[in-house]
């Protein structure tokens, strides 16, 4: 196995009721980073993650997850990885405390007590303790289910949508509890969120069950053949529609009073004749106009293009 490689896989394949839901995915992953998995809804990224781990068996194919090979050692993966489902699935009737004691006798933790107390503690859990689960908050419940899979110490966390249906101040509270986890796991996870796109290690992209890119944020980022600029003015509407007449622009978009706009990089002009375009569109509407950063919307919009 080559250092630092916890995944290695090639060639997977796997179908239901004669669907391929992903095909022919070879790729490598590696230890202590943060993976996010993107791709439009049925792109194959939980099934992809899931056979990456060896807790689905693929048609065909090969490949080894922390060592063991995917098909026949996965019982053996499964005991150094913790899943988080999208679904809320600890047991509704059970408290915290008692949920996190089942899941760490399961494990054969020792002294399960002090281990669920141990992370009562980690996950800022202590008023909640003996709340039942079935009541709590979204947020909260996405906490607890985030401590219950890291409650073993596996060397692999698989996370659906870890923050799916949470407020802003829930989602930076589990991603301060994942950058902790990363130093000693690698973690897997499927989101929707850009933002959170942003702050992976590394992307992987999926569209009809097909890897169409893999790279670093900034990566993606950098391969996106757009430039994109900002224009603000009181009529947003009436701007971007004016813009859009502009023979080099890809297209335009009002958000409140700024209009974004793409440009092929092979069609423009260049961004001082763009910028000084936009200021003189029709109707003096346009307060100012400048050239913005690629972000990560524009990356996953142009994937989407190519897929």
């Amino acid at each position: 196995m080559t250092p630092g490689i916890a995944i290695d896989v090639e060639g997977l394949t796997k179908s239901f009721g004669g669907r391929t839901v992903v095909r022919n995915l070879s790729m490598q992953v590696r230890r202590g980073q943060i993976y996010g998995f993107l791709g439009p809804n049925g792109s194959g990224k939980t099934t992809t993650i899931r056979m990456l781990c060896g807790l689905l068996t693929p048609d065909s194919g090969r490949g080894t997850c922390l060592g063991y090979d995917i098909r026949a050692e996965a019982e053996k993966i499964k005991l150094h990885v913790g899943y988080m489902t999208q679904r809320f699935s600890l047991y509704d009737d059970l408290s915290v405390r008692e949920n996190l004691e089942f899941i760490a006798r399961i494990y054969g933790i020792p002294s399960p007590s002090a281990a669920a107390r141990a992370a009562i503690t980690r996950l800022g859990l202590h008023e909640r303790a003996e709340q039942i689960a079935g009541s709590l908050s979204g947020g909260w419940k996405q906490r607890l289910a985030l401590g219950a899979c890291t409650l073993p110490n596996p060397q692999l966390l698989l996370l659906d949508e870890p923050t799916a249906g949470v407020d802003v101040v829930a989602r930076a509270e589990i991603w301060t509890m994942l950058e902790r986890e990363r130093a000693a796991s690698l973690v897997l996870m499927s989101t929707s969120y850009l933002d959170e796109a942003a702050a992976c290690d590394r992307l992987v992209y999926l569209d009809q069950g097909r890897l169409v890119a893999t790279g670093t944020p900034a990566e993606l980022r950098a391969a996106v053949p757009v430039e994109v600029y900002r224009a603000w003015g009181d009529d947003a509407r009436a701007i971007a529609r004016a813009a859009r007449e502009l023979p080099y622009v890809d297209g335009a978009r009002a958000t409140g009073r700024f209009v974004r706009v793409d440009v092929r990089r092979e069609r423009t002009p260049g961004a001082e004749r763009v910028v000084r375009d936009l200021t003189a569109l029709p109707g003096g509407a346009v307060r100012f106009a400048e050239r913005a950063e690629v972000d990560m919307e524009s990356a996953l919009i142009a994937l989407s293009s190519v897929a």
